[in-house]
């Protein structure tokens, strides 16, 4: 495959996880997981999925929105952590769905050109494509996190694979 045609399928899978797989294996791990666990926290040093989630949506508008689209963002990283309660999740989930609609327009709208562009973000000088990269990981990262709460109080309440034949085929996108 030539260098060319690799920006455009970096954007797309940025895309996709974010916008399906992830959107929507967070769906199923939030459906899975008791209502009064969402601000639950297995000690003070560790954050409660309601945290994860206020933390997710500032993230990606931070980083995607304002650092890679330009659009004003106010952001109190700090709240975000700080919170021992708040909205359900239906709530939470509603603005992180906003946020991440927010991104894939931005993505939506990137050239081959712009991912090599250079952003300040966070205090970093990132390429544009770092910018998504980070995105993406730190999402997934977060993501598993909230799936382990939803297992250790929905044990058999989320799956998001069968075996078929050795193969995993993903039941998150049904």
């Amino acid at each position: 495959m030539e260098a060319n045609h690799l920006a455009p399928l970096f954007l797309e899978r940025s895309r996709d996880y974010l916008g399906n797989e992830y959107r929507a294996k967070l769906r199923r791990a939030l459906a899975a997981l008791p209502a009064d666990r969402v601000w639950w926290r297995p000690n003070e040093e560790s954050n409660s999925v309601g945290n994860l989630l206020l933390h997710l949506a500032g993230n990606i508008r931070q980083w995607i929105v304002a650092g890679v689209g330009g659009a004003p963002v106010m952001r109190d990283r700090a709240a975000e952590f700080a919170a021992h309660d708040g909205a359900p999740a239906t709530e939470l989930l509603a603005e992180l769905d906003r946020a991440l609609d927010e991104v894939d327009h931005v993505l939506s709208r990137l050239t081959a050109v712009r991912l090599a562009e250079r952003c300040a973000i966070q205090g970093r000088d990132v390429t544009v494509l770092e910018a998504i990269f980070h995105v993406v990981e730190h999402f997934s990262y977060h993501l598993g996190q909230i799936i382990l709460v939803a297992k250790t109080f929905a044990p058999t309440g989320l799956q998001f694979y069968e075996d078929a034949g050795g193969l995993a085929r993903p039941l998150w996108n049904k």
